[in-house]
C-alpha cells in the first residue's frame, strides 16, 4: 500500500516542475526518469550490502551514479552537468534491461538548464527509498493517477476504483490470454494481473482451495498480457509500469489499433479497454477488416474487440454513452452486432468520472460486459446504474460513503454464476433500485437496440403508475424561437434574453409575454432545464415546450421535466443535441389538472425554502470574507503587526525516530476558505519520512505556499504537519485564535498576502513577510461580541445547509409519488 508521505513527495516533485515543465505527459517522464535513476542506485546499494556486486552503475558508470550526482560538495552548475552527461549516457549502458535503457538518453533531458530547478527536483526524488519494485510501482502507479492527462486522440484516465470494478467483474483466470488495445499506462493490465494473484493468495479462502501459483504458472501468466497504444510516449510509461509491478519482459507495443493489419490475427480470452471517446481531428482511415463500416473510432473500437475475443472470450469496455444510444447507422448496427453475439451486462456511471481537459464539462459513459459463452445461455440483458463510485463528482474527487460498486459487482457475479450454472435469477429488493433484466427481444423491438438504462427501468416501473403516462408532443408544442445575434443583445436594457442556460443579455423587445419551459437543445449541457420570466426574449438555442391546453399546467410540466432524464432523446456524442423529433416521444405523468396544481404548490413552498437558505448563506459567506474591513470602520480598533499577536512554533520531529499513529496534515488535508479538514488525517508515523512541524490544540495552521492560500485551519488536537504549513500559536492568552482564522482567510487579509510572494518556481509567503502584516488587535469585550456573532453565523450557515438538504429530498418524494 502506497504512504501518504510517498504521495506528498510525487506532489512536491510536480509542484517544482510545473513552472518550467507545464505539459503534465512530460512531467510524468521527467518524473519517471529520475525515478528509476534513483531506483537502480537503490538495487546497487542492496546488492552490494548482501555481499554482491553492483548491477547497474559499473563497467566505467560509475562516475554517474546516484550518491556521486548528489554529493553535497557539487555545486548547482556540476550537478546540472552530472545530470544531463548520465541521462544522455545511461541508455548506452549495456549491464542494464533494455527497458531501462530504452527510458535514458537525449529524448528524457529536462527541457530546462536551470541549476536551482533541477537541484530542488532531486532532491526531492531523493527523499525516496524503495526496498522493492512493487512499493516504486504503487508509487508510479499514483503518479499517473493524479496527473491524469486527457490528449487530443480522446484519452481520459480511468479511476482506480472503475478498473478494479471492471477487471473483477470480467474476471479473468490464471490460464486467460488478457489484452488492452488502447492501453494508456497499462492500469487494466496490472489490475488483471493483481486480480488473478488474488485468486491464489489463500487470503480469502475459508474452504482452503485456492492454490499458491507454480514458479512457471507465474511465469507463464506473465508472458499472457499484451497491450497496444499508439503514442510512443504512453508505451514507455506503460512498459515501465508493468516492470515495475514485476513483468520482466512487458509485451507493450506501438501499435495503431484501428489502421493497422499486423496484429489483426491476434485473439484473446479477455480484453479490458477504455479506449478513446473521440475521434482524432485528422479523422481516421481504418482498414477493410472491420465487420462495421464506420470511421468513429469509439464505434470501431468496441466492433475490434467485440470481433478480438476467442471462442468463449469476455471484456469489460468503458464507452460514451454515443455507443449506447446514437441513431447513425453504424451504431445501430453495432449494438444490434453486440446484443446478438457477446453483451450480457450495461452499467452506467456516473456523470463527471471522466472530466475533459481544463475541467470544462465531462463525458458520461458506460460499461459493457461481454462473454461469449454466457450470452448463449440467456435471452436477457442485466442493466445495472451506478450513481455513486464512493468519490464525490468535484474536481478533487474526495471520499464519500455513498458507493454503488460492491452492490453492482455482487449483482453481476450472481448473474453470471446463474447463467454458468443454468439457475433463475431474481434481484432482491435492494438491488432492484440499481439494477433490472431486460428481454432481447423488447431492445429489438424498434430497430435500434437502444441500450439506454433508464428507457428499460421505465417501461418495468410503469405498472406503478398512478397516473396516466403521455408522450410529451401529444400535450405540448416544442419550437425553436427566432435567434437574435450576439451584437443586438445589450449588457443592458428593457427586457431580458434567454438563451440556452439562462440569461444572456437584454434586448429593447420580447417575443413572449408569458414564463416558458425552456430545454437546452445543443451543447455540452444539452438536457438543461430553464423557466423564463414573463416580457423576455428568448433565442434559438433554447427550445420552448409549451403545454397545448388546459391539461397540463406549465408549471407542473417544468418539475416533472426538471427530474427527467433526457439521455435516451440526446444525440451526438461530439456536438450533443435535442430535436423535437427525439424528444416528442418522451412519456410524462398526467395526474388531473387540480392534482397538478396541488403538486405545484407543496413543490413552491420547498423551493422557496431552499432560495432563502441559499441567500442566506451567500450572504453570511460575503460578509465573512470582507470581516476585516468592517473591523477597520470600528473607532478605536488598534491594528499591530501579526507578529505581536502570534509566533511561528519552530518545533519539528522526524517521524522515523518515532513509533505508533499519529494525526498528520498536509496541504491537501485543509479545505480553502472554509477551513474544513478533508481527507485520511490518521497515520503511522514510520509511514512518513522527512521532517515535519509539530502542532497543539488551539494552534493555527497557516498554508504558505501560493496554490494554496487561504488554507487556514485552527487545530482541535495535536498532531505534525507539512513543512509547506506555518504553524502559529498565540502569544496572549486572552486572544481568540478562532476569531482569527476568520480574519487570516478574509479578502483583506490575502490580497496584503500575495503582495509578499517569493520564488519563481513555488511562490510562498515567509513568517518573516506575514508577521509584518497589520491585523486588529481586539480586546476582550471586542473579541467576545464578534465571537458570538461569528459563532452564531457558522451555526445558521450549518442549519441553512441542512435545510437544503431536507427541502431538496422532500421536492424528491413529492414528484416520486406521481
Amino acid at each position: 500500500m502506497l504512504n501518504q508521505d510517498t504521495k506528498r513527495k510525487i506532489d512536491s516533485a510536480r509542484n517544482i516542475l510545473v513552472g518550467k515543465v507545464p505539459d503534465p505527459k512530460a512531467q510524468v517522464e521527467q518524473i519517471t526518469t529520475a525515478l528509476i535513476y534513483k531506483f537502480m542506485d537503490d538495487m546497487d546499494k542492496e546488492a552490494q550490502e548482501l555481499g554482491g556486486k553492483a548491477r547497474y552503475f559499473t563497467n566505467g558508470y560509475e562516475k554517474y551514479s546516484w550518491t556521486k550526482l548528489m554529493d553535497v560538495k557539487l555545486g548547482g552548475h556540476e550537478r546540472l552537468n552530472l545530470y544531463f552527461e548520465a541521462v544522455s549516457s545511461l541508455g548506452r549502458n549495456q549491464h542494464m534491461p533494455q527497458i531501462f535503457r530504452d527510458i535514458f538518453g537525449d529524448k528524457s533531458l529536462p527541457p530546462y538548464r536551470d541549476p536551482q530547478t533541477l537541484t530542488l527536483f532531486l532532491k526531492e526524488i531523493n527523499g525516496f527509498n524503495f526496498d522493492h519494485s512493487e512499493d516504486l510501482g504503487d508509487a508510479y502507479e499514483y503518479l499517473l493517477n493524479v496527473i491524469g492527462t486527457s490528449g487530443e486522440a480522446g484519452q481520459f484516465r480511468t479511476p482506480r476504483q472503475i478498473i478494479d470494478f471492471i477487471a473483477t467483474a470480467v474476471d479473468p483466470k490464471k490460464g486467460d490470454t488478457v489484452c488492452d488495445p488502447a492501453c494508456g499506462t497499462a492500469g487494466f493490465l496490472i489490475s488483471a494481473y493483481k486480480h488473478i494473484l488474488k485468486q491464489h493468495d489463500g487470503l480469502d479462502d475459508p474452504e482452503k482451495t485456492e492454490k499458491p501459483l507454480t514458479p512457471d504458472e507465474k511465469k507463464n501468466l506473465m508472458n499472457h498480457f499484451v497491450g497496444y497504444d499508439i503514442d510512443p510516449g504512453m508505451v514507455r510509461i506503460a512498459t515501465v509500469n508493468m516492470y515495475l509491478h514485476n513483468f520482466p519482459e512487458p509485451k507493450i507495443f506501438e501499435y495503431d489499433t484501428l489502421t493497422y493489419e499486423d496484429r489483426w490475427d491476434e485473439t484473446f480470452d479477455v480484453i479490458l479497454a477504455n479506449p478513446p471517446f473521440m475521434t482524432p481531428k485528422g479523422g481516421i482511415r481504418p482498414h477493410k477488416r472491420f465487420s462495421i463500416q464506420a470511421n468513429r473510432s469509439e464505434v470501431l473500437f468496441v466492433d475490434y474487440i467485440a470481433d478480438h475475443l476467442n471462442l468463449n472470450g469476455k471484456a469489460g469496455v468503458i464507452v460514451p454513452e454515443g455507443i449506447i444510444f446514437n441513431n447513425q447507422v453504424a451504431y445501430k448496427n453495432l449494438r444490434k452486432k453486440l446484443v446478438e453475439s457477446c453483451l450480457i451486462a450495461v452499467v452506467s456511471l456516473p456523470q463527471g468520472i471522466f472530466i475533459k481537459p481544463g475541467g470544462k464539462g465531462n463525458v458520461k459513459t458506460g460499461v459493457l460486459i461481454f462473454d461469449k459463452e454466457l450470452v448463449k445461455k440467456t435471452k436477457d440483458v442485466l442493466f445495472v446504474k451506478i450513481s455513486n463510485d464512493g468519490f464525490d463528482l468535484g474536481a478533487q474527487r474526495r471520499v464519500i460513503d455513498k458507493n454503488d460498486l460492491p452492490l453492482a459487482l455482487g449483482i453481476i457475479k450472481r448473474y453470471k454464476s446463474a447463467l454458468k450454472n443454468g439457475k433463475d435469477f431474481e434481484l432482491d429488493e435492494e438491488e432492484n433500485k440499481i439494477a433490472h433484466i431486460v428481454a432481447k427481444e423488447k431492445i429489438a423491438e424498434t430497430g435500434d437496440y437502444n441500450l439506454t438504462n433508464e428507457r428499460y427501468k421505465e417501461t418495468a416501473e410503469r405498472i406503478n403508475q398512478k397516473y396516466p403516462m403521455v408522450e410529451l408532443g401529444e400535450v405540448c408544442e416544442m419550437y425553436q424561437p427566432k435567434t437574435i445575434t450576439s451584437k443586438e443583445i445589450k449588457s443592458e436594457g428593457k427586457y431580458k434574453v434567454f438563451g440556452a442556460n439562462g440569461v444572456i443579455g437584454y434586448y429593447d423587445k420580447y417575443n413572449h409575454e408569458d414564463s416558458e419551459v425552456l430545454i437546452t437543445c445543443r451543447g455540452a449541457t444539452c438536457g438543461t432545464l430553464n423557466l423564463s420570466e414573463p416580457n423576455s426574449w428568448i433565442t434559438g438555442n433554447a427550445m420552448v415546450i409549451k403545454p397545448k391546453d388546459d391539461r397540463l399546467s406549465k408549471q407542473f410540466l417544468f418539475y416533472i421535466l426538471k427530474q427527467s432524464n433526457f439521455k435516451s432523446v440526446i444525440s451526438g456524442s461530439a456536438q450533443p443535441q435535442i430535436t423535437r423529433t427525439s424528444l416528442s416521444p418522451l412519456e410524462i405523468p398526467l395526474p388531473p389538472i387540480e392534482i397538478q396544481k396541488e403538486i405545484v404548490e407543496q413543490i413552491e413552498v420547498k423551493q422557496n425554502a431552499i432560495d432563502h437558505a441559499k441567500a442566506i448563506i451567500q450572504n453570511l459567506e460575503r460578509e465573512r470574507r470582507y470581516f476585516g474591513q468592517s473591523l477597520r470602520k470600528l473607532e478605536g480598533v488598534e491594528w499591530v503587526e501579526l507578529g505581536e499577536i502570534f509566533e511561528k512554533v519552530s518545533d519539528q520531529i522526524n517521524p522515523q525516530n518515532n513509533s505508533g499513529s499519529v494525526v498528520y496534515i498536509g496541504l491537501e488535508n485543509i479545505e480553502s476558505n472554509s477551513g474544513n479538514i478533508v481527507g485520511e488525517i490518521n497515520t503511522e508515523m514510520k509511514s512518513i519520512r522527512s521532517i515535519k512541524n509539530v502542532f497543539k490544540e488551539s494552534d493555527i495552521l497557516y498554508g504558505k505556499l501560493r496554490p494554496n492560500l487561504n488554507k487556514v485551519w485552527l487545530s482541535d488536537r495535536k498532531g505534525i504537519c507539512s513543512t509547506d504549513i506555518l504553524v502559529l500559536r498565540k502569544k496572549k492568552e486572552e486572544m481568540n485564535p478562532w476569531l482569527y482564522t476568520i480574519i487570516l482567510r478574509s479578502e483583506e487579509f490575502n490580497t496584503e498576502v500575495l503582495k509578499g510572494l517569493k520564488g519563481a518556481q513555488l511562490p510562498r509567503v515567509s513568517f518573516e513577510y506575514l508577521s509584518k502584516i497589520k491585523i486588529p488587535y481586539l480586546v476582550e469585550e471586542l473579541q467576545e461580541r464578534y465571537l458570538s456573532d461569528l459563532k452564531n453565523e457558522e451555526e445558521a450557515i450549518n442549519a441553512n445547509k441542512k435545510m437544503i438538504e431536507i427541502y431538496e429530498q422532500k421536492i424528491s418524494d413529492v414528484l416520486s409519488e406521481i
